[in-house]
């Protein structure tokens, strides 16, 4: 997916899904309700009304993580891996995704996943200085990610 930032190979932004916003609305009835059986007035209207804020953040601040391939790096989110230290690429199906965050995983790894997301790129770092093996980051559209980094194909 071409990015709208000119010279971006790869742009995506890991927004949490319908689901979890229902989810969150239902969280927030939840609460007002309970305020209003046990303290009905204006606490109730300012605790529901706080809920609904904090929700509303926690649920844009989760899906405000970006992945961005360009000439130079691939960006997740701040974090920043320079094209210079892209090792191999593999694209991971559910199973594969679910195996490196599992038993495959490396307690070193830079993750950048989102339960949401069952699909991932696990990317090796090739500079030996450093001490994070790969990086692991979830994608809507793995395959797309690594042939942005020059690795097409989706592997387990």
């Amino acid at each position: 997916m071409n990015g709208s930032i000119p010279g971006t190979a790869y742009t995506e932004r890991l927004h949490a899904p319908v689901s979890w916003w229902l989810l969150g609305a239902a969280f927030v009835v939840a609460v007002g309700w309970a305020f209003l059986v046990a303290v009905p007035g204006p606490v109730t209207v300012l605790a529901t009304a706080v809920t609904a804020a904090l929700v509303t953040w926690w649920l844009i601040g989760f899906g405000r993580l970006q992945v961005r391939v360009d000439a130079e790096a691939l960006h997740v989110g701040r974090a920043v891996l320079p094209r210079g230290n892209v090792g191999e690429v593999q694209a991971l199906d559910a199973d594969g995704t679910r195996r490196a965050m599992g038993v495959d995983a490396d307690a070193r790894a830079f993750l950048a996943t989102r339960p949401y997301c069952k699909t991932a790129v696990r990317v090796e770092v090739a500079d030996r200085t450093d001490p994070t093996p790969y990086w692991l980051v979830s994608s809507r559209d793995p395959a797309a990610l690594a042939a942005s980094l020059g690795q097409p194909g989706v592997r387990e």
